[in-house]
């Protein structure tokens, strides 16, 4: 029986037509659902990242969507 790959790679394309305003909404979409993802099931992502990145101070810093530090 042969084993199911343990990583996924998924492409998706970002069309390169988009006006600013509609990027921007695309943005907007995705960090609200990020937040709702996080209010519903932050702490088991969190204990997840912790498994994966071993630093618990960095990982809260990087994901936590109540951080203002959208620097990017």
């Amino acid at each position: 029986m042969s084993q199911r790959p343990t990583t996924l790679a998924i492409v998706v394309a970002i069309p390169t037509s988009w006006t600013s305003e509609q990027a921007l909404a695309v943005f907007e979409l995705l960090d609200d659902l990020r937040d709702k993802i996080w209010a519903i099931h932050g702490d088991q992502i969190q204990a997840l990242l912790q498994q994966e990145q071993g630093s618990t101070a960095s990982i809260v810093h990087r994901v936590d969507p109540s951080s203002d530090d959208r620097s990017f």
